[in-house]
């Protein structure tokens, strides 16, 4: 008898459980792998680097000690003060700086007359392949017999940050091109914050000094050359005298500036897709939308259509009420804006807008002159009429517009930042600032500037039409401490400006970066700009003119029309999305 026996293999769901385990093992091993190649690597490099540094450092020592200096530098010498030296494939970069050192066991300068008791060799070795990093080794090598006069005076800088706390392994560059040698050298503070350049040839106004660190401020001497009269002037070394200098410098700050219209301003529109927005109708059809008369088989004489309330938070000043309407012959749509009493819903009089009780019927009225304390909150009224039954006029949209509180950004903006401190003065004994440069803020309103110096910053406009007229943080100067990144926001203002608020006509949504062009071919103004979160842009400084808007967008209907610029005019737009 022939027995089968079933053989038990694994399901797919298990070998891809087994491939992922089995992946997880070998990504693992091969990350351990390269960490681990990463860590002979580097230390294969520090091997490198040291040895390096350790033939640089015996060099030294058997050179004679006249000769144990840099190339350019002070004390003089045959060592260069940099150097780029290839080893295994690698380049090294060696930088050896050779100083003297005034020992305390025999008095420090400026009571020691010769502060050259011995000089100092600083070799450090960096390399940058793949991985990073440094060796430095520091020998002392001290002369044959007692310490001599080598001639020339001693200088002694003094580096400190903005309370006063020393600011230890800080760059001081030294150059000077009025004496033979040529010196060109680099010296580091030590934890004081201090560093003696001894032995230094006598030279009047010969040192230029510039002192630095990385992350940080920068500080220096000036010549004539930069500024006529510096305030820190290069520095002169006499024969045999100790000339001691100090510089300030910190971490550096930065500004994040954002410029604003002191006011914002929005609006009340409609373009009657639902009756949403209607308080009150009578004998009124909402269709297609748009407001006609009602009808069964003829048109009634009259209806009436009333909004919802208009109270915008934060108001300043009213602006305009204005429509768009179809008025064929024997038709008619007379405009009227209502408030509360107190008790009932009525006309404005006439005492306060002059026309209220007749009607409106060219648009737009300017509403500006209404007092905001009476008139805090409106309704707009439209009264339909004909004389012919066959035929009605339509009210397409309407809005109100108000400037309110609510400031909005102000693009493309020149600042003029200005700092405190000064270098010196010029030819006409105007003062030369150390911190100054001119920004223009983004399309948005918004501009960065870093690698500041702590100070007090004065903003201003560059901008004939335009004016600072409030700004955050005030007063004026404002200031940076060291490392900090200050917010300041720019208020300005201008005789003429139009704010445009753009909604879409079925949600009343902001349409957000809709493209708003204005033009005026008489002046050749051509600008286009976009619409921010809230569907608003400002166009700001204008002349008193007439302009023409054009504003389009993906997924709308171009809009089109004019405006007047006078004041602060706020222009509300609705856009009717693409196929209505």
């Amino acid at each position: 008898m022939l027995f089968l026996q079933k053989q038990k293999g694994f399901s797919l769901l298990e070998i891809l459980i087994g491939v992922f385990l089995l992946m997880i093992v070998f990504i693992g091993i091969i990350g351990a792998y390269r960490v681990g190649l990463r860590v002979v690597s580097q230390s294969r490099l520090r091997v490198l680097a040291t040895a390096l540094a350790n033939q640089r450092v015996e060099f030294a020592r058997n050179l004679s000690y006249v000769d144990v200096g840099t190339i350019g530098g002070i004390p003089p010498g045959v060592i260069p003060e940099t150097e780029t030296i290839a080893r295994n494939g690698v380049d090294f970069i060696v930088k050896t700086t050779v100083v003297y050192v005034d020992d305390p066991f025999d008095g420090e300068a400026p009571a020691d007359a010769l502060p050259n008791d011995y000089k100092r060799v600083k070799v450090r070795v960096s390399w940058d392949s793949g991985t990073s990093g440094d060796v430095a080794l520091i020998s002392d090598i001290s002369p044959k017999g007692l310490e001599t006069d080598i001639g020339g005076g001693n200088l002694f800088v003094t580096v400190f940050n903005a309370v006063g706390i020393p600011i230890s392994e800080a760059e001081v560059h030294v150059v000077n091109n009025d004496v033979l040698p040529v010196i060109d050298a680099n010296f580091e503070t030590n934890t004081d914050g201090k560093v003696l350049i001894a032995g230094a040839p006598a030279s009047v106004e010969g040192y230029e000094v510039t002192v630095s660190k990385t992350g940080m401020s920068a500080d220096q001497t000036y010549g004539t050359e930069v500024v006529a009269v510096p305030n820190t002037p290069h520095v002169t070394v006499l024969e045999g005298e100790l000339t001691q200098i100090s510089f300030s410098i910190d971490t550096l700050g930065s500004f994040s500036i954002d410029t604003f219209s002191p006011f914002g301003g929005g609006s009340f529109a409609d373009s009657f897709v639902d009756a949403s927005r209607i308080s009150a109708s009578q004998d009124i059809f909402l269709s297609g939308g748009a407001v006609s008369l009602a009808s069964t088989t003829e048109y009634v004489p009259v209806g009436s259509i009333t909004s919802i309330s208009v109270g915008p938070a934060e108001l300043v000043t009213w602006d305009e009420f204005f429509w768009n309407d179809s008025e064929p012959v024997d038709t008619e749509i007379r405009y009227r804006i209502l408030f509360f009493d107190g008790l009932s819903w009525g006309e404005i009089p006439d005492t306060d807008l002059s026309g209220n009780s007749v009607g409106f019927i060219n648009s737009p009225v300017d509403i500006s002159g209404l007092s905001t304390t009476t008139y805090p909150v409106l309704r707009l009224y439209a009264e339909l009429t004909t004389s012919n039954s066959s035929s009605t006029p339509l009210l397409a949209d309407w809005q109100a517009s108000w400037i309110d509180g609510n400031a909005i950004a102000v693009p493309n903006v020149d600042v003029h930042v200005q700092g405190a401190k000064t270098i010196g003065t010029d030819a006409s004994e105007n003062p030369v600032y150390k911190y100054e440069a001119d920004v223009t803020t983004d399309g948005g309103g918004h501009a960065d500037i870093s690698g500041w110096e702590w100070d007090s910053y004065t903003f201003s406009i560059i901008h004939p039409s335009l004016s600072l007229v409030d700004m955050d943080p005030a007063p004026q100067p404002v200031t940076l401490v060291p490392g900090e990144t200050k917010s300041v926001s720019l208020f300005v203002a201008a005789e003429n400006n139009v704010l445009f608020t753009v909604t879409n006509s079925e949600t009343a949504e902001p349409v957000f970066s809709a493209s708003v062009r204005l033009t005026r071919a008489i002046s050749g103004y051509d600008k286009t700009q976009f619409t921010n979160a809230e569907g608003q842009t400002i166009f700001i400084p204008l002349s008193s003119d007439s302009y023409n808007y054009e504003i389009s967008t993906a997924g709308y209907q171009t809009a089109a029309g004019s405006v007047s610029a006078s004041g602060n005019t706020a222009r509300a737009v609705t856009l009717i999305p693409s196929g209505l």
